[in-house]
């Protein structure tokens, strides 16, 4: 029997031997496209959302980034625009309590979400929730889920290679926080295949690899040979539309001329494919 829910769909893509490419969009009509490409899931990525909103990710004050309402807004929008699970970017869970995290989690499951991110990196700061702490916020995360009686995929995100490029450590938290609920586990930093393969051997979970962040990484298929279970792109999809639109304008502005345009998709088929989503969520309109 297929899995009921899209939570459930989400559990057996962690389960299953062959793993899965997850893109990450940053609203509704990215997510579609990607869907309509034939990813099974898709994620959000709270960067690609902070830059179309003109806002800051991780920058130099919380006042110029996205609050929690605007980023569960957006990721809202972008649960209901696929049929394919979508995994939130919980970012570090909006509160450095158990409590905060737990509530963070609820809210997620209310907004559609069939997964999400909970990172142990204290924001704005260059150093890591303490150890005990950290298990404590995934521990509640996963009292929360269970509390639901949703299915929901949690992924406890460490920085600990980021921070002080420590693998070991990254290994050994991310070991915790699978003994503390973790359904997936994830250590962004080189996506490189010595990497990939330790954090594969020594972690005891579905683990999580991100490429796209800086500098070279195998090719999915061989990243997915490594035994990596999952493989999110986090911005990169959203800074390389971004990198394109800079240079369109500047090539409009210094040179006048249109060569970017040659590869737009017609309005025709991008409504035929918006239409084509919705009408596969949504019931049709009534005839008036």
């Amino acid at each position: 029997m297929p899995p009921s829910t899209r939570g459930e769909t989400f559990l057996a893509l962690h389960r299953r031997p062959s793993g899965f490419v997850m893109p990450n969009a940053w609203d509704a009509g990215s997510a579609i496209l990607l869907a309509e490409a034939g990813f099974e899931a898709v994620g959000t990525t709270s960067a690609g959302i902070a830059f179309s909103l003109g806002l800051q990710d991780y920058g130099s004050a919380a006042a110029l980034g996205v609050s929690r309402e605007a980023m569960f807004e957006r990721m809202a929008e972008i649960a209901r625009a696929v049929r394919a699970p979508v995994n939130g970017d919980l970012e570090a869970g909006y509160g450095d309590t158990p409590e905060a995290v737990a509530e963070t989690v609820r809210l997620a499951i209310d907004a559609g979400l069939a997964g999400g991110n909970i990172e142990d990196k204290v924001p704005f700061e260059p150093r890591l929730y303490d150890e005990g702490l950290a298990v404590e916020r995934i521990a509640a995360a996963r009292e929360a889920i269970e509390a639901s009686g949703e299915a929901f995929v949690l992924t406890a995100r460490t920085d600990a290679l980021a921070v002080s490029g420590d693998l070991d450590q990254a290994i050994r938290r991310a070991n915790l926080y699978r003994q503390a609920g973790a359904d997936c586990l994830f250590a962004p930093g080189p996506a490189d295949a010595e990497t990939s393969r330790t954090l594969v051997r020594g972690i005891q979970g579905p683990v999580n690899v991100v490429i796209g962040l800086a500098g070279a990484a195998p090719s999915t298929s061989a990243l997915l040979a490594l035994g990596v279970q999952r493989i999110s792109l986090g911005g990169t999809i959203a800074r390389a539309a971004f990198a394109f639109l800079r240079r369109a304008a500047r090539e409009l502005r210094e040179h006048g001329t249109l060569d970017f345009a040659a590869d737009q998709i017609p309005a025709s088929e991008l409504n035929r494919i918006f239409a084509d989503a919705r009408s596969s969520i949504e019931p049709a309109p009534a005839a008036l």
